[in-house]
């Protein structure tokens, strides 16, 4: 058994980080999870043996909480599982070389802030970011713990949760080691650690906001996403939508929200000529019926131009080019209003990286883009000006983008609506991840979330993170609630991720000095 106590270290921390994730009764493992990875380091003298067993735990835990990627792409799947476990075992390795050099405390240190970065670096637009996995994340079915994160954001929790296992590791080395009084110190602290934000959260969480006089109609259509890409009609697709928000619309409707990709044709729809597109005149027909409501809906769409006006424009034949976008609309009878275009693209299924372009023929054999769909970069608001609402566009992805999104409702956004197909991944536990990390959004910006998702779980979220009216998987339904504007911003969204923005000023002065003590030794 002693052969083998570093292998089940190593995946004891990896079991218990997946046993504590989103939607795991088991949430408060999250605070002892690291716990037999740091006492693998203090056992582990060597450091790529050390790496080798972390990179076991990482594998673990993201195999583990993400299998369901396999669903919708297989070298997408691999791919996320390889690189990402890979990528996150960069901080325990500069913890390692830290603690060597710059001592126990520093070290402890170093591995908060080491992590804290890459969180955050893993979080901007660089090609391969995945940041589901966010320690922050782990409380999203627990939004009374943390209201706080209108202050932090979601890397608060990551904080919160490093620091307490470091004192709860703290704790047990030096009850093995009989320092009883150093032992007695750190589990004090962790305890007060974890109790005192829990309280706090908790008594500020009371308090219900205020329900506005106009209301909105979420459309759940529940629309297999393989057979409306490969078998489909688009006829019967737009009919039903339109058939599902009838039900619900009444004189105070302000707003519709359909799904990504709600409106998908096997050619796109030319965003410049969607008046004169004879199969949307379904949708052009039910705007006139109901000309006092604004519909917000997904589009996969592109634009023709007569040159290459773009970076991002391919060949279309003739001399001519396109963009081609995950997007979506704002339109009433009047035509449309604004279109958003995706930006933050999922890596593999939809772009890939300028580095790994010379795979992308063996990822479109699996239904990737390739080429890829343009993006915007500009976190543009849609302003539906007749009924005041000022939207926040997230298609799918997006949401579990913290700073990204708070962007939006720093510039004047009153209420986030979150277009999704989480179908692709099937009835996993994929799509009840991603609409919890919706209810983060709403605490770190203060704003309601309207969430339409084609196959579940659509629902309303209140500023404080509490899910309303959340319609299960495969069921086709409309739902409404009134809901009013956001006149507030947080002090997250007015300042933006501090925590993780002191992490990555810290970083390089941490091995700066790691590598000034190192070279000094050496010399000697």
């Amino acid at each position: 058994m002693k052969k083998f106590s570093n292998w089940f270290l190593a995946l004891g921390s990896g079991i218990l980080l997946w046993a504590s994730w989103p939607v795991s009764p088991f949430t408060f493992f999250i605070f002892v999870a690291w716990v037999p990875l740091l006492w693998l380091e203090s056992k582990v003298p060597g450091r790529r043996k050390f790496f080798g067993f972390t990179y076991i735990t990482m594998l673990t835990w993201n195999v583990a909480t993400t299998w369901w990627v396999w669903n919708a792409s297989e070298p997408g799947a691999v791919g996320a599982f390889l690189a990402n476990s890979l990528l996150m075992c960069f901080p325990w390795l500069g913890f390692k070389i830290a603690k060597k050099w710059l001592g126990e405390k520093a070290g402890y240190t170093s591995l908060i802030v080491f992590w804290l970065c890459f969180e955050y670096v893993h979080l901007q637009d660089w090609g391969l970011s995945w940041p589901w996995l966010t320690l922050g994340n782990a409380f999203a079915t627990h939004t009374e713990w943390i209201q706080w994160y209108q202050y932090t954001g979601a890397s608060g929790g990551s904080l919160w949760i490093l620091i307490v296992n470091v004192l709860l590791f703290l704790h047990l080395k030096n009850n093995f080691n009989r320092e009883a009084a150093k032992s007695y110190k750190n589990l004090v602290a962790a305890i007060l650690l974890m109790v005192v934000p829990v309280t706090i959260s908790i008594f500020s969480s009371v308090a219900k906001p205020v329900i506005g006089d106009r209301n909105i109609v979420i459309v759940q259509p529940n629309i297999d996403p393989y057979e409306k890409i490969y078998t489909g009609s688009f006829e019967a697709q737009l009919q039903k939508l339109i058939r599902l928000s009838e039900k619900e619309i009444d004189a105070n409707t302000a707003l519709v929200v359909w799904p990504e990709t709600a409106l998908y044709m096997d050619n796109g729809i030319e965003e410049t000529k969607m008046k004169e597109n004879l199969l949307l005149q379904p949708l052009w027909e039910f705007l006139n019926r109901h000309p006092g409501i604004t519909l917000f809906t997904g589009i996969e769409s592109y634009r023709e131009y007569d040159t290459k006006v773009t970076s991002t424009a391919r060949p279309l034949g003739a001399g001519h080019y396109f963009d081609s976008y995950n997007g979506s609309v704002l339109l009433d009878s009047s035509g449309t209003m604004a279109f958003y275009h995706k930006s933050m693209l999922v890596p593999g299924v939809e772009t890939l990286p300028w580095f790994l372009k010379f795979i992308d023929k063996w990822f479109e054999k699996f239904g990737g883009t390739t080429a890829g769909y343009a993006r915007q970069n500009e976190r543009t608001v849609l302003n539906d000006e007749r009924h005041g609402y000022k939207i926040a566009p997230s298609i799918c992805y997006e949401s579990i983008y913290g700073e990204y999104m708070s962007k939006y409702v720093r510039n004047g956004a009153n209420i986030i609506c979150i277009i999704t197909n989480d179908g692709w991944w099937g009835n996993t536990p994929g799509h009840k991840q991603h609409m919890n990390y919706a209810r983060l959004r709403a605490i770190e910006t203060g704003t309601w979330v309207v969430r339409s998702a084609n196959t579940g779980i659509s629902c309303f979220i209140d500023p404080r993170g509490n899910i309303i009216n959340a319609q299960p998987w495969d069921k086709a339904v409309a739902i409404k609630m009134n809901v009013p504007f956001n006149n507030t911003s947080t002090f997250y969204v007015r300042q933006g991720d501090l925590l993780s923005k002191c992490a990555t000023i810290v970083s390089p002065l941490i091995i700066i000095i790691t590598l000034v003590i190192w070279i000094k030794k050496k010399l000697k």
